[in-house]
């Protein structure tokens, strides 16, 4: 056997944003840039995610420049994105305009894929970020928010990836946000998704767990196209297996992975110390790189649990722990499913954690819940039942349509409250994503007496 397989590599992004709350700065990563792109990599996920927030809010960097910067070095291999469907790179829906400014943007400025996803798998919130990348000149790829459940079964997520290839797609991602895909239920996925359409499939899991290189061997067999791994140095833990482990391991089954092992080398050498530096200021907390293997029992990703009962703690009742965990899957229930992936995760382990908390489920609810359960984030997975929708909005109505149908254009309104500070279009974007952080960063950067209010800074790890 001498099938292809190839590896995208997370360390720009999802590497580093599941270890250290994506603080690493352009400056660490452009010296090594051109060894990157002639490693053999098929792409360099180095964009999107929690990027922009980090860069403006803690870095003093701008995230477009970080794009041009890379983009300029690479030559040989496509620079990769992480989108959140109509939320874009932030925590709600945005306007059409804003969506089809930021994707034209992305790609105009170096971005070569664009992955998009949608917490709930509603394809709906999919459209116009795929309609325009592909108009834009990228490629689109459509992400499958994976989750367990009682209708997340293997058809479910086979139909699912047949409704992404008629509605565009250029290539499918499995996207295991928690770790919790399992070798068995992977290689059947692959087998029966590469069946089911003609496009390329890609795998992305985490470590957390503790299985994810026997997944990736599975799904290897299976005939996935492409992987997700990060080099060594950060790799591990809430991140993706080992790049050069994996891909040892592999050629040594008859796997074609294109990698250049001493290359892989330079790069974990190269990466190395900078991990080093980032754990002795405390950024990398030990804790991230530890296995846990409740992450397949509740099938909760392994940084809320870590979120959980660092509140709990908080509040001096860390000795509720099991009992929230028991809480967060009955939550998950009664709100149809919903996949534990960025915003749904914080929004359900809150839940959870109000109920305990105050003794009497659904005595406190957060906005963003009843927001849910109005339909203003999409479609749930299965339908929430009269009794609980009752529970948490009483007779407010539900709608139906998609959430950002009732959006009116925003862009000109953006331009306008930014004017005194934005140069370029880009410079609306980032005000349009992080509009406090984006003011502050575009104000100091403009007027050298600009007056930035003291914000306290806090860790804060986004598992997307």
């Amino acid at each position: 056997m001498n099938k292809k397989i190839r590896f995208m590599e997370t360390v720009l992004r999802d590497g580093q944003q599941s270890l250290i709350a994506t603080r690493m700065p352009t400056s660490d990563m452009l010296p090594i840039i051109r060894t990157l792109d002639e490693a053999g990599f098929y792409s360099l996920e180095m964009w999107g995610g929690a990027t922009f927030d980090s860069c403006v809010r803690f870095l003093d960097e701008d995230p477009w420049e970080r794009l041009r910067s890379i983009r300029k070095e690479v030559k040989n291999t496509k620079l990769q994105m992480l989108l959140r469907g109509q939320n874009l790179l932030g925590y709600r829906h945005y306007a059409d305009d804003v969506v089809k400014e930021f994707v034209e943007k992305s790609v105009q400025n170096g971005i070569d894929i664009i992955r998009v996803f949608d917490a709930l798998n509603d394809t709906r919130n999919l459209q116009t970020a795929i309609t325009t990348a592909k108009e834009a000149g990228g490629h689109c790829q459509t992400a499958i928010s994976y989750t367990t459940s009682s209708i997340h079964t293997v058809d479910y997520f086979v139909n699912l990836a047949k409704e992404m290839e008629q509605i565009g797609a250029d290539s499918i991602c499995i996207k295991d946000m928690a770790g919790v895909l399992t070798p068995e239920t992977g290689f059947e996925l692959v087998s029966r998704i590469k069946d089911a359409i003609s496009l390329p499939l890609e795998v992305h899991t985490h470590a957390t767990s503790g299985i994810s290189e026997m997944t990736y061997l599975k799904v290897a067999e299976a005939g996935a196209d492409i992987i997700d791994t990060a080099i060594s140095s950060f790799a591990g833990g809430t991140s993706q297996p080992a790049t050069e482990s994996v891909s040892i391991a592999l050629e040594g089954l008859g796997f074609d992975t294109g990698l250049d092992l001493s290359k892989l080398s330079q790069i974990a050498e190269y990466f190395n110390p900078i991990r080093d530096r980032f754990r002795n200021e405390g950024i990398l907390n030990p804790k991230v790189k530890d296995i846990e293997p409740k992450t397949l029992i509740y099938q909760v990703p392994g940084g809320m649990l870590s979120n959980l009962l660092s509140q709990l703690t908080e509040q001096g009742m860390q000795d509720k722990y099991d009992e929230v965990l028991a809480e967060v899957p009955k939550v998950r229930a009664d709100l149809g499913y919903p996949p534990l992936v960025t915003p749904l995760s914080q929004m359900v382990g809150t839940q959870a954690l109000m109920n305990v908390i105050s003794g009497e489920r659904y005595k406190l609810i957060p906005n963003e819940i009843k927001d849910y359960v109005r339909g203003q984030y999409g479609q749930s997975p299965a339908p929430i039942s009269d009794e609980i929708r009752e529970k948490i909005i009483g007779n407010d109505e539900v709608i139906t349509c998609r959430p950002a149908d009732l959006l009116k254009p925003e862009l000109n309104v953006l331009r306008e409250e930014i004017k005194d500070y934005a140069k370029s279009e880009e410079d609306v974007l980032l005000y349009a994503m992080f509009p406090k952080q984006g003011r502050d960063f575009l104000g100091r950067r403009e007027d050298p007496f600009y007056d930035v209010p003291v914000q306290e800074v806090s860790v804060k790890i986004d598992f997307s």
